[in-house]
């Protein structure tokens, strides 16, 4: 029976300081990707494409590991990223695995805007058969939900902190 579970998050994140600059640090693909996500767990692959292996999870007995292909996508005052390709390492069990990502940030006037939609469609692994599929749907969901919030908070923390150092170094 196959599970599917999906998890959304919104951005609004006001930006006091140089914001009229946000749309040009944007376009700044490579930093931006950099700042949102684990430079160190991040591998381009070639322009506009990126390799990402998502750090461990545990789920019930079950270790994971996903390593998702991202595209992103520029267009003014805005980056759009997609997931287009993911495995599952540490977990040969499962036949049919697919992840979907949709996710975007956008300058404007006020600060940055976004969201981030990301979905699983997996087989139930023969180890967890015994759970009901409810109670894994529900599982995935919040574990879906705990990832967009981290993006989210590094969002607000890393990405933020990374514009004022890129203001400083073209302000010159």
């Amino acid at each position: 029976m196959p599970l599917a579970f999906s998890a959304s998050q919104a951005l609004h994140l006001p930006v006091q300081r140089d914001g009229e600059r946000l749309a040009a640090y944007l376009d700044d693909e490579e930093r931006v990707i950099g700042a949102l996500l684990d430079p160190q767990q991040l591998h381009p692959l070639s322009a506009g494409s990126y390799r990402y292996t998502v750090t461990k999870l545990q789920v019930f007995q079950l270790q994971i590991q996903p390593v998702v292909d991202l595209v992103a996508r520029r267009s003014p005052s805005r980056i759009e990223l997609e997931a287009v390709d993911c495995e599952l390492e540490g977990l040969g069990l499962v036949d049919d695995f697919r992840l979907t990502l949709h996710s975007w940030l956008e300058a404007r006037q006020e600060g940055l805007v976004g969201e981030a939609a990301l979905a699983v469609h997996v087989s139930q692994p023969s180890l967890l058969k015994l759970i009901p599929a409810k109670v894994l749907e529900g599982t995935g969901r919040s574990l879906l939900a705990g990832i967009l919030l981290g993006i989210k908070t590094r969002v607000g923390q890393q990405l933020l902190g990374d514009f004022e150092q890129w203001c400083q170094l073209t302000a010159s």
